[in-house]
């Protein structure tokens, strides 16, 4: 069976050492080029990869994804701030309608222990002592 001349975009990528690539860049850049082959170079002796030759697809998709996730490290940054914001206001304005609501049912019971109505009615003594934690703040 023949083996197809171009490499399937898929196969692992080819190894070549330095030096040997210093002799074929050419081939090497067109054959990136033409059939998105991937070489990655290691020094001599060495096969630890230093370097690749990549398709300019390749290379221009991977600095995109950088500058899109930054794009949105920043965007996100500010939708953060923006929630922050949102949440600190809404809790000013929640400590602010609490303690009108605490002012208010605090003068309501006060009048009340003026007037003399908590005498005996265990329905008032209920509240009053549901609403004992508000009174305390």
């Amino acid at each position: 069976m023949a083996v197809p001349a171009l490499a399937h975009p898929h196969d692992q990528p080819r190894t070549l050492p330095l030096r040997e690539a210093r002799t074929r860049l050419t081939q090497l850049v067109a054959m990136a080029e033409l059939t998105d082959t991937v070489t990655v170079l290691t020094r001599d002796g060495d096969p630890r990869p230093v370097a690749a030759i990549v398709p300019a697809a390749a290379a221009r998709s991977a600095a995109q994804a950088r500058a899109d996730a930054e794009r949105l490290a920043a965007v996100s940054a500010g939708w953060a701030r923006r929630l922050d914001d949102l949440h600190r206001r809404g809790a000013e304005r929640h400590a602010a309608e609490l303690r009108t609501v605490t002012d208010a049912l605090a003068e309501v019971w006060a009048e009340l222990d003026r007037r003399g109505v908590l005498s005996g009615d265990p329905t008032l003594a209920r509240l009053r002592a549901a609403h004992a934690d508000l009174l305390r703040r």
